[in-house]
This record gives C-alpha cells, sequence and structure tokens, in this order.
C-alpha cells in the first residue's frame, strides 16, 4: 500500500509527525484485510469490532513532505479473539526504512468483551507455514 506524505502529515518541519504512523499502519490492516476477501466494515456488522491492545514503533529515519511511502503488511500471530500484524515503511524511490512497527488487536463485541472469531477467519489469516522443500533448501 503507498501513502503520499501531504503537508498536513508533518510537522512544521516538514517531517512526518511521528503519531501519522499508526494511522498509517491502521489503513495498511484495513486493506490488508479486505484483500484476503475480510472487510472491516462487514465484521463490525456482525458484531465484531478490533482493539488496538498493544503497538510499538521503532522510528529509523524521517518520512518527509512530498515523498511516497509503502507500507508492507504482514500478519504474525493468529489465534481465536487476537491479531498481530507488522509493519515496515519505506521510502518508495530509495526504498530507505523509515518506520518498523506491530500491533496487536483484540476482538471485542458490540459491549466490548474479548469475543472469538469465526474459525474460518482465523484459518484464512493464519501465516502459511514454510513448506518441507522451503525448509530443506
Amino acid at each position: 500500500m503507498e501513502i503520499k506524505v501531504y503537508y498536513e502529515d508533518t510537522d512544521c518541519g516538514g517531517v512526518v509527525y511521528y503519531a501519522n504512523y499508526l494511522k498509517y499502519f491502521e489503513r495498511a490492516r484495513t486493506e490488508y484485510l479486505e484483500i484476503r476477501g475480510h472487510s472491516v466494515a462487514a465484521l463490525m456488522e456482525q458484531g465484531i469490532t478490533f482493539v488496538v491492545v498493544r503497538a510499538e514503533v521503532d522510528y529509523c529515519s524521517a518520512g518527509r513532505y512530498g515523498e511516497t511511502l509503502v507500507i508492507e503488511t504482514e500478519i504474525g500471530d493468529v489465534t481465536r479473539a487476537a491479531l498481530t500484524f507488522s509493519h515496515v515503511i519505506r521510502e518508495k524511490v530509495t526504498g530507505r526504512v523509515v518506520v518498523k512497527g506491530l500491533a496487536r488487536l483484540a476482538a471485542t463485541d458490540k459491549n466490548g468483551k474479548v469475543t472469538r472469531l469465526d474459525k474460518s477467519l482465523v484459518a484464512t489469516l493464519q501465516p502459511a507455514l514454510p513448506s518441507a522443500e522451503s525448509l530443506s533448501s
């Protein structure tokens, strides 16, 4: 996923404001799920919402006004009630790493109580295990 950095995304020095990376992570997670056929809006209609219970961000270099950032998103740990996403944000032209981070999300019901996700959803989001071929190479 790509994000163009607009002036509104930056501080007075033209550097991406640090908290905006969390917004970029959120957008990337939404895209990640939707590409895999899981609309956040549809999950909300089913009574499932996600809340961030942990977030980590490592700032490696400054993202700047006018740059295009590319967000790579992968899913790590998947349980019946939580998902952990990892993100790497790079500057598009140079490939320079700007930010690395992760977010752990818990599934909750309409009352805010932790709830289990449907088994089929969990199955489609499980990270792919290395094949026997890739382990032997």
